[in-house]
Formats: structure tokens, C-alpha cells, sequence
């Protein structure tokens, strides 16, 4: 479960000399990508505007080579459909992000999951469950939701979704 990308992690983004105390901005960076692919396969279906919202997510997000962007999201969705547990992957975000970033990383879950203008069931279950095992409190979960889902109301439509 997830083994593959938690050797990504290790092989590419290991500081030099040994362990570090804190996850690298970098390692923090995959691990919201890794979340967001979760999200995104949580309908199994990934479509290809999907494969490109988690692109333009991360993009304006992060600063990410092309080549990490599509290594990581290859490793992320072909670990998706062996994972049989996400604690491991959101284990390293209890430990080394804050508040503030577990707060981003919610938002950025929703604005996956309102990629196709359409709200899944089982794409909200999936927050939920890494809320959960991240521990945001609810009041956060819910207002990550609102404050994503009123800026989808006032940004214009760049969207092409046949909804």
C-alpha cells in the first residue's frame, strides 16, 4: 500500500547525510499529490480533465519539474488501485505538516473533487476519511468545502463539463 511512492519519496527526496526531522517542502508537495489522486480515483474513474485539474492544482500550488509532476501522478494512480489503507501516506502528514497545511491540503481535495462541477459520494467520502486520519476537525473540513465551493461560484466557468 503505497510502498512504491513512499520509495519515490526516499529515493529522490531523502535529504543527503540521512534522516531528516521534518518532511522537505518538496516531500510535502508529493504527498498532497498522492492525497489528490486518491480523490480523484475515489469514483474509479479518472478522466483525462481530471488528469489535468490535478495538474493545474499542483501548477498553482507548487513549484514542480514536468517530469516529477508525471512520475508522481503515474506512481500515485497506479498505487491507488493496490492501496488497501491510506494511513501510511497521511501518517507522514500528521507528523511533519501543520495546521495551516492540513487546512490547504483539505481545500485542495475539494477543488479536485469539484473538478467536473459534480460532487461524487464517494469522492466526499474520501476527505472525509483523510480528514479524519489527519485529524482537521470538522469545523475546518466544513469550511475548506464552503470556501472552495464559493470560489467555484464566483470564478468564471473554464470548465468544458457535459453535467
Amino acid at each position: 500500500m503505497l510502498n512504491k511512492l513512499s520509495r519515490f519519496i526516499e529515493r529522490h527526496l531523502q535529504p543527503a547525510g540521512g534522516v531528516s526531522p521534518t518532511l522537505s517542502g518538496h516531500q510535502k508537495q508529493l504527498a498532497v499529490a498522492a492525497l489528490l489522486v486518491e480523490v480523484a480515483m475515489a469514483d474509479h474513474q479518472f478522466s483525462e480533465a481530471e488528469l489535468q485539474n490535478i495538474g493545474a492544482i499542483l501548477k498553482r500550488k507548487f513549484t514542480l519539474s514536468p517530469d516529477e509532476l508525471d512520475e508522481l501522478i503515474s506512481l500515485a494512480k497506479h498505487e491507488t488501485n493496490h492501496a488497501t489503507s491510506l494511513h501510511q501516506f497521511t501518517q507522514l502528514i500528521n507528523q511533519y505538516c501543520n495546521q495551516e497545511e492540513k487546512f490547504n491540503l483539505m481545500k485542495a481535495m475539494w477543488e479536485m473533487a469539484y473538478a467536473d462541477g459534480d460532487l461524487d459520494k464517494y469522492e466526499d467520502y474520501i476527505i472525509r476519511k483523510i480528514a479524519d486520519l489527519i485529524y482537521v476537525p470538522h469545523t475546518e473540513f466544513i469550511r475548506a468545502k464552503s470556501l472552495v465551493k464559493a470560489n467555484l461560484a464566483t470564478a468564471p466557468d473554464t470548465t468544458n463539463t457535459n453535467n
